[in-house]
């Protein structure tokens, strides 16, 4: 893990935000928001290799540069993964946090559902990462009830309903079909994302 801003203060807990940021969205925003309630410290991570999508748009750095001025909640740290599937960012991250350090994965209701029904090739998986990290999960086009036996590593995470259909794929569309999209991004980085995407 290669750490593009890193926070000074120590994190008992950390709230992990990763995902591909391409752009970066106000929902991104919220749910940093929305966690930071209950974490010490956020960390957004964007992997180098994803293993649900191809990487195209924005470079790594534009990636990193524009989490950075998109008004993240203090404190939060920014870093690249060299891979994207959970367990393996939650490894990379303990050398820098300790192995006490409690961590989440923040996600919307979509996320959780992939990351529980992921064919990992490994029927033992699942239980070694619910035992590495928890989950801070926001609803998206509804609640995420998750399968019993994780009831207790799975919580709740309150977002506003209007960023159920924010999403960084809605704001590259409405770009590419000439329609209104500034309000969808943080607007620190709007001008950004129109150099960028436009």
């Amino acid at each position: 893990m290669e750490f593009y801003r890193r926070s000074p203060h120590g994190a008992r807990s950390l709230g992990v935000l990763a995902g591909s940021f391409n752009p970066p969205t106000v929902a991104h925003v919220e749910l940093a928001r929305a966690a930071r309630d209950r974490v010490d410290e956020i960390l957004c991570v964007v992997p180098r290799a994803f293993p649900h999508k191809e990487y195209f748009g924005a470079t790594l750095e534009q990636r990193l540069q524009m989490l950075d001025s998109a008004g993240l909640p203090s404190p939060y740290s920014i870093a690249a993964a060299d891979q994207g599937l959970f367990i393996d960012i939650a490894e990379a991250c303990r050398p820098h946090y300790g192995p006490d350090a409690r961590m989440y994965f923040i996600c919307g209701r979509d996320a959780a559902e992939r990351i529980l029904n992921w064919d990992y090739g490994d029927p033992c998986m699942l239980n070694r990462m619910m035992r590495e990290f928890e989950l801070l999960v926001a609803a998206r086009a509804g609640r995420f009830s998750p399968p019993p036996e994780f009831q207790h590593r799975v919580h709740e995470l309150a977002l506003p309903e209007e960023h159920d259909v924010v999403s960084s794929t809605e704001v590259r569309t409405r770009i590419a079909r000439g329609e209104p999209w500034t309000h969808l991004v943080p607007e620190p980085i709007i001008e950004r994302v129109r150099e960028v995407y436009s």
